[in-house]
């Protein structure tokens, strides 16, 4: 993982989806586990998925808010 990688989960949005237009530190757990089930796109849009859902998985979405405070 890269630093720049915790930054993006909070400015990006999701393209597509139920839950299109949301930031990707936004995205609720069950969707990420759905992803994480069935499996994760393509590209770096997976990897920043997967990570954001290790992150939720493990409880560490406080980690996001000094970020976002930016």
């Amino acid at each position: 993982m890269q630093p720049e990688s915790l930054i993006k989960l909070i400015e990006w949005e999701m393209p597509f989806g139920k839950y299109a237009g949301r930031k990707l530190a936004d995205l609720p757990g069950h969707y990420l586990a759905w992803f994480a089930r069935e499996g994760f796109p393509k590209g770096e849009l997976g990897e920043l998925l997967e990570l954001m859902f290790t992150i939720d998985h493990n409880q560490l979405r406080s980690l996001l808010d000094h970020l976002r405070q930016r």
